[in-house]
């Protein structure tokens, strides 16, 4: 995993419900939560489960490997950027961006894995990057 400065990408709004994802950016770790109560796996970042409502969920660290699950390129932006879903190894999908490419290339089901993108306030940001299997 390797970090990139890119100075216009905004800070984190750190909150108390993704106080832990953004800790563990700041090591270069990806997490999600899981739900013990329903076990099933979600993203974003928040202390109950979106699915069952359940308060007994679990921070779990991620392999780092996806694939995109949909995508857009906006280039009308003063600066070109790729906006997609990335579903993780391990179910649960983000919304993120992809760096590091040629816009053009970027398809469906293509394989990406995370990079840690410094922000303006210096935290890092995880967003991926297309990658062999």
């Amino acid at each position: 995993m390797t970090e990139q400065f890119q100075s216009d990408v905004p800070a984190p709004n750190v909150d108390l419900d993704n106080r832990v994802f953004w800790d563990a950016a700041s090591r270069r770790e990806l997490k999600f939560g899981r739900c013990c109560q329903c076990h099933k796996s979600y993203f974003y970042p928040r202390h109950f489960c979106p699915l069952c409502l359940s308060a007994d969920v679990e921070w779990v660290s991620a392999s780092g490997r996806g694939e995109i699950y949909s995508y857009t390129v906006m280039r009308r932006a003063e600066r070109p950027f790729a906006l997609a879903y990335v579903r993780l190894e391990e179910g649960p999908s983000m919304m993120t961006n992809i760096v590091e490419c040629d816009f053009d290339r970027l398809s469906i089901g293509q394989a990406v894995e995370v990079v840690f993108v410094q922000s303006k306030s210096e935290a890092l940001v995880p967003m991926f990057r297309p990658t062999e299997r």
